[in-house]
């Protein structure tokens, strides 16, 4: 199903995940991104390390404007430390933890649905 005209201009739509890039609002990225709404941008994360509060804190930053953060790791879903989904928690940002593919379609549907979402992707 083609979700695109169901998403206001101006959105981050991704269009396209694999083969270690995506394809974001026309832009391809072969590096983790994290995807909001309005903007994409670098992430800067170690795929191959546990994440951490500070590799996330631009996320953080955006209290009160996201309600959803979705994070897709690439080969398996890992579980969180505490402290990072208690920080999450108390800004009032939801959290779910899948593989990348999920994540980008779960990003574009609730994107369409209005809500404000945010994705942080790591390329597979």
């Amino acid at each position: 199903m083609d979700i695109t005209p169901l998403v206001p201009k101006g959105k981050q739509v991704i269009s396209g995940y694999g083969n270690g890039q995506f394809k974001i609002a026309g832009q391809v990225y072969t590096t983790p991104v994290l995807v909001f709404p309005d903007r994409t941008v670098q992430w800067v994360v170690n795929p191959n390390a546990a994440l951490s509060l500070e590799c996330l804190s631009v996320v953080l930053e955006e209290e009160g404007e996201i309600d959803l953060l979705l994070i897709g790791c690439p080969k398996h879903m890992t579980m969180l430390p505490p402290k990072i989904r208690n920080a999450l928690k108390e800004a009032g940002i939801g959290l779910e933890v899948m593989d990348t593919g999920a994540a980008v379609r779960t990003y574009n549907m609730v994107l369409a649905e209005g809500r404000r979402v945010a994705a942080a992707l790591i390329p597979a």
